[in-house]
């Protein structure tokens, strides 16, 4: 019986029970790690009971032996079966019994060394009462169902837990959740245009590594389990606990965690992938960060110095760096990037779409980011526009495609929009079509949508890269048509919401440097 996979309602009432649980015993912004780390316990156990399935009864219970057969051995202080034994027993310290298990788990396998150094740090902080109704939640099998089901169900089961919850802690922690998790539907649009097929992939700021999940997902959905096992991802995370989730959901998802830096460190401080060459890029860093690493030698800066106030063109130079000769990116960053004349960006801005490392720009719609109002855009980048031989691609050379998606997406509450399959497929197929992955249809530029732009007119704009500036002046939406004085309100509010965000980080500088 296949797992029926859990609808997001499910997860959702599972987190809020959950951190009903934890109310009292830490801040909320801390839940996500102890209830994605008892799920991750949880399945690192259901994982361990399929291996021991697989070998039959009279395996040895053995560390080298399963080592030997390419397989993970969890200790016996971490299995469930074990802690729920324990957690029956009268006078229970059910707190130090969870840190003692994720403990012993770290010990007994090295590529998890440093995910759990505090356990799930509840002993001591949280009722003991409360931590048994918490892990006997997560032993109710509305969570993991039994009957005919078989271990390699419940782990396929657990997966999707992890993603949604992730996507629920995120929207729970709004401004804040937006550091550690991207919107899936972003994650999508950059994995599906890029296509990793195979090689090499890196988020230089992957956050819980969803970037990274996103892209094996997308090899095993088109071309099989089997090539999925030969793409290799890195990912680097300046966040200790953000850190260890993305090893978790890396290891849920059957992808090797040791891309991900042994240590979370500054990418801009300690590059810890100096040497890495990658086929594909792929990041969704914090916006307009004035608060960053710079050294003014650093070698990644071949277009230019990034201004001190502004990080948005070190992320570009740093990914552009990382590229193999024919590799390619996707980066999310703010509007500001596509026009900004401040402080020297516009030189670097101007050097790399003179260089052609330009290939496509995308303008996003509002309020796909949970933790910034600030209008967003995604910039393609590719060390080799031409035909590429074989490949028989269209020859991009001295051309860049320029998109508005503002007027995509739908609400999925009153703050968040998503971006539809329908609208994926239309973005994505444009995307192909232009670059010749896509042969069905012949690529053709869209009023108001679309349009392949040579260098020579943009330089005629002083390399300004807004795309609505060369797409047209279709009306944005079916809301907006006939009324220019709306459309030009609302472009005026998201400059409002921009410049708030810019004084709020001011603020938070100023007070900084008072000590206040």
């Amino acid at each position: 019986m296949p797992p029926r996979g859990r609808t997001p309602t499910e997860v959702k009432e599972l987190v809020w029970k959950a951190a009903d649980k934890l109310r009292g015993g830490m801040d909320a912004a801390e839940y996500k790690h102890v209830v994605l780390g008892l799920l991750y316990l949880r399945y690192l156990s259901t994982e361990f009971e399929e291996s021991r399935r697989q070998f039959g009864e009279g395996f040895v219970d053995d560390p080298n032996a399963y080592a030997d057969g390419g397989l993970r051995w969890i200790p016996k202080a971490a299995r469930w079966d074990t802690l729920s034994e324990k957690m029956g027993e009268p006078g229970c310290h059910a707190g130090e019994a969870l840190d003692e298990a994720l403990r012993a788990v770290m010990w007994s396998n090295r590529d998890l060394d440093s995910v759990f150094p505090d356990g799930l740090g509840l002993a001591g902080r949280v009722d003991d009462q409360r931590i048994l109704e918490l892990f006997a939640l997560f032993g109710d099998e509305r969570i993991i169902g039994r009957g005919v089901r078989t271990a390699r169900d419940d782990v396929g089961e657990l997966h999707e837990y992890f993603l949604h919850s992730l996507d629920e802690f995120a929207r729970i922690e709004g401004k804040r959740g937006g550091e550690f998790h991207t919107p899936r539907s972003v994650a999508r649009l950059l994995v599906e245009i890029l296509e990793p097929h195979e090689g090499r992939v890196y988020d230089p700021c992957c956050g819980a590594g969803g970037l990274l999940v996103q892209a094996r997902s997308f090899v095993e959905t088109h071309r099989g389990q089997e090539y999925a096992e030969g793409i290799q991802v890195y990912g680097q995370e300046i966040n200790q606990r953000t850190w260890q989730l993305a090893k978790m959901n890396l290891d849920l998802h059957g992808i090797s965690s040791i891309g991900i830096s042994r240590r979370w460190a500054d990418t801009f401080a300690e590059d810890r992938w100096s040497g890495l060459k990658a086929d594909f890029v792929m990041a969704a860093p914090p916006f307009n960060i004035s608060d960053w690493a710079r050294n003014e030698l650093d070698p990644r800066w071949r277009y230019g110095i990034p201004p001190a106030k502004n990080a948005n063109f070190a992320w570009l130079q740093h990914a552009l760096s990382k590229l193999a000769d024919r590799g390619s990116a996707g980066v999310v960053l703010a509007n500001g990037s596509l026009s900004s004349r401040q402080l020297g960006e516009d030189r670097i801005r101007t050097s790399m779409v003179e260089d052609d490392l330009v290939a496509c720009l995308i303008a996003l719609p509002d309020r796909l980011f949970r933790n910034t109002s600030i209008p967003a855009c995604v910039w393609f980048l590719a060390r080799d526009k031409s035909s590429q031989d074989a490949r028989g691609l269209a020859d991009r050379r001295g051309e860049v495609l320029f998109m508005d998606a503002r007027a995509m997406g739908e609400m999925v509450g009153r703050a968040e929009r998503v971006l539809t399959d329908a609208d994926l497929r239309e973005i994505v197929g444009t995307y192909r079509a232009w670059r010749g992955t896509e042969t069905s249809w012949d690529y053709l530029d869209v009023t108001g949508f679309c349009r392949s732009v040579s260098l020579d007119e943009i330089r005629e704009h002083g390399h300004v890269l807004n795309p609505a500036r060369y797409v047209g002046s279709a009306d944005i939406s079916a809301e907006q048509q006939g009324s220019p004085v709306k459309w030009r309100i609302d472009e005026l509010t998201r400059e409002f919401l921009e410049l708030l965000d810019a004084a709020d980080r001011t603020e938070a500088e100023i007070r900084r440097h008072l000590g206040a």
